[in-house]
């Protein structure tokens, strides 16, 4: 996601058209190494994993589950062995040794994992272990900051409540004193209608308490997700009326989404895609694309059932970030295959480029693959919305499958527990 998503990604910060990192940073991060670690056996990318380790494995696992691809058995181990006994995940760290005082706790990391194995439909006490840490570090406000005991962040409340929500947490029932949820958490972070950056959401109120939209949006696009108590795998096919921002008091977490998914929208026109927030010594006159939060945009219009606001992004995306994506590796590359999904775009031949291959080349060859990709072709309904609102239907795969003709086989790989994409 994304990120949903995402101080911006992680990754910027090493290399320049690096790979996408967590949503965003609310406490800091272990200090950059000189040189990357060896580098464990299982782990997607040859970059150094020490800030986004756990959450570049994470994403490369979501798109390739939406794309029927099966990961190496190998590459859920290291996953898995992330974890603390506690259940939580740190961005990376040694698994030799067991969890100490001195192993940072990242709820970005552990929502993002937990995720990915839900979508597995492996190793369910990680899932558990995950989500009864999750619970336990939630803020009294009903939301959650980058790390334990952190100010609530929109960004970490956001990704965290797409976790719990696919592992089939009721957000509503997360209460705290007064009955703040991590609905009501999000919320505190939207900007009202009217005004340049109406419906946005801001990362984090201001010293002064004042709210305001951070440049690139990521906070906006990963608030959508979370609002509506979606992962960062999401989309839907349903294109609805163009999106408008509620004025009022007392919204719903669904019209603060359409809100946010509104702002987003203006955000996107005429360009296709948002900036990167200008570097220290750049002119601000000469802004670069930021290809990751335009890809989180994406996957949240779609979301939000806009996929028709986000057409033109798409098609920039496909036109130019692939260079950018192969560059930042599995996290870059997974976000772009979500941007592709969500929006019923095929991933396999994205402006030309097999996103998918591309993905799985970062890491162990997967388990299993099946093919076709899902393409732009899609109906405008998934055939099982019972299971899947936004993904495929079993019906739908089968369907293709025949119409390609005898000889033609799906490695349906795992199963596909209440896929939300």
């Amino acid at each position: 996601m994304s990120v949903r998503r995402r101080a911006a990604a992680l990754a910027f910060t090493a290399v320049l058209c690096g790979a996408a990192a967590p949503a965003a940073v609310a406490a800091p991060s272990p200090s950059p190494s000189s040189s990357a670690p060896d580098l464990p056996e299982g782990l997607y990318g040859t970059k150094d994993p020490t800030y986004d380790g756990v959450w570049r494995q994470s994403l490369a696992f979501l798109a390739q589950k939406i794309e029927l691809v099966t990961p190496a058995t190998k590459s859920v181990d290291w996953l898995v062995g992330q974890q603390c006994d506690s259940g939580a995940f740190a961005s990376y760290r040694d698994a030799s040794r067991p969890c100490d005082d001195k192993t940072v706790a990242d709820t970005n990391a552990t929502a993002a994992a937990v995720q990915a194995v839900v979508e597995l439909g492996v190793h369910r006490e990680v899932v558990d272990n995950g989500v009864a840490w999750l619970k336990s570090v939630q803020n009294d406000d009903g939301g959650w900051g980058y790390n334990p005991g952190s100010p609530s962040d929109a960004n970490s409340t956001a990704v965290v409540n797409g976790a719990l929500a696919r592992a089939g947490v009721p957000l509503a029932d997360l209460t705290k004193a007064g009955g703040k949820t991590p609905y009501t958490a999000l919320q505190t972070f939207a900007l009202p209608c009217g005004g340049e950056d109406g419906g946005a959401f801001a990362y984090q109120p201001d010293k002064t308490g004042k709210l305001a939209a951070n440049a690139n949006a990521d906070a906006t696009a990963a608030a959508v997700l979370g609002s509506m108590g979606k992962g960062m795998a999401a989309g839907n096919y349903n294109a609805v009326k163009a999106p408008v921002c509620t004025k009022g008091d007392g919204l719903t977490p669904e019209q603060s989404a359409q809100n946010g998914a509104s702002y987003l929208a203006k955000a996107l026109a005429g360009k296709g895609y948002l900036d990167l927030p200008p570097m220290p010594g750049a002119e601000e006159s000469d802004p670069q694309p930021d290809f990751g939060n335009t890809a989180d945009a994406v996957v949240a219009l779609a979301a939000a059932g806009h996929k028709d606001a986000a057409a033109d992004s798409v098609a920039y995306l496909a036109k130019h970030a692939q260079g950018w994506a192969k560059e930042g590796g599995p996290a870059a590359t997974a976000q772009l295959v979500l941007a592709a999904h969500a929006t019923g775009a095929d991933a396999r031949d994205f402006g030309g480029v097999d996103l998918v291959r591309q993905l799985n080349a970062t890491g162990p060859a997967p388990a299993a693959t099946a093919v076709p990709s899902p393409t732009a072709t899609t109906p405008s309904k998934p055939a099982d919305t019972s299971s899947d609102d936004e993904g495929l239907g079993l019906w739908w795969i089968i369907g293709i499958g025949l119409a390609f003709g005898a000889g033609i086989g799906f490695l349906l790989s795992g199963r596909r527990k209440n896929q939300q994409l």
